[in-house]
């Protein structure tokens, strides 16, 4: 594990898919022992990824035509860091 500036940016898009995933996982077993399982509830992580996934990409795409270098890195992460913290608050509140 190393700390370049290429590491984070892979580690926070590891994070924001690992997150992804723990929320997937819990709302899907809570929907299944409910008994109410509807497969139609992945549609929106599927837009999640459209939503939230696929512009970070874009960001990382347009980092070379930016005139600083640092501009579109900070947006990155600012955005990398709202996206980890909605899911931290849906998998919080999904236990209250």
């Amino acid at each position: 594990m190393t700390f370049t500036l290429a590491d984070w940016m892979i580690y926070t898009m590891w994070a924001i898919f690992g997150l992804m995933s723990i929320d997937f996982l819990i709302a899907f077993f809570q929907s299944f022992w409910k008994g109410s399982f509807d497969p139609t509830f992945v549609l929106g992580y599927l837009k999640d990824v459209l939503y939230y996934v696929l512009p970070l990409k874009i960001v990382i795409s347009m980092i070379p035509i930016d005139p600083t270098g640092w501009i579109l890195v900070i947006f990155y992460f600012v955005g990398g860091i709202a996206v980890i913290l909605k899911y931290l608050w849906d998998i919080k509140r999904k236990f209250q």
